[in-house]
């Protein structure tokens, strides 16, 4: 039985634009017929286009992506899918931004297979580290911002000149907290937090 080389493209959004990753499996290349794309968010594997793909591979098909990432957005999940492709499917993948991950060269043997594989291991750990490292950089900024006392979330009402003289008449047993806030136009939690300097 012939063998097909099939293509895979996935945009995260649909804003993020798919002509790059086209042309590259255009280039390869893939014929357009073969090409399949999923333009939606990566978070999980239903992806329609991606199943229909899954379905259609045999045993020494090639499938080809621009980059690992496509597979997956995390360390687990590129992992999981490599292995269901190329193990369980018996299929060759081409990354096409990382030739060391080219099982066609690599696949035939035994030394190639645990290449292509620890490549695979250590890009997805790296990858994965890099978005930790990430998140870890974005929230240490925000805890230096809070501490060099900028402030996140909507800017604060300004406290009315009208507070003092009603704030005095709620301490004074003169109005509730309730009647207070109503007559300042915000809400009771706003008013009880301004009286208490906060």
């Amino acid at each position: 039985m012939k063998s097909t080389v099939y293509g895979y493209v996935r945009v995260s959004t649909k804003e993020q634009c798919e002509e790059r990753q086209l042309l590259a499996l255009k280039e390869f290349p893939v014929l357009k017929t073969n090409i399949y794309m999923d333009k939606l968010s990566g978070k999980d594997f239903n992806r329609p286009q991606y199943r229909r793909l899954l379905r259609k591979l045999k045993p020494d098909d090639t499938l080809v992506v621009k980059s690992i990432d496509r597979l997956g957005r995390n360390y687990e999940e590129i992992l999981e899918q490599w292995r269901i492709i190329t193990k369980d499917k018996q299929v060759n993948i081409v990354v096409l931004d990382m030739p060391l991950l080219d099982t066609r060269q690599t696949g035939k043997d035994l030394t190639g297979t645990f290449v292509a594989d620890l490549v695979l291991q250590i890009l997805s750990y790296v990858a994965q580290a890099e978005r930790e490292n990430i998140r870890q950089r974005q929230m240490e900024g925000i805890a230096a911002a809070k501490l060099r006392g900028v402030r996140f979330g909507r800017p604060r009402k300004p406290i009315p000149p009208e507070f003092e003289e009603i704030n005095a008449a709620w301490k004074n047993k003169q109005i509730t907290s309730r009647q207070a806030a109503r007559q300042l136009g915000i809400a009771q939690d706003t008013f009880l937090r301004w009286s208490n300097g906060k």
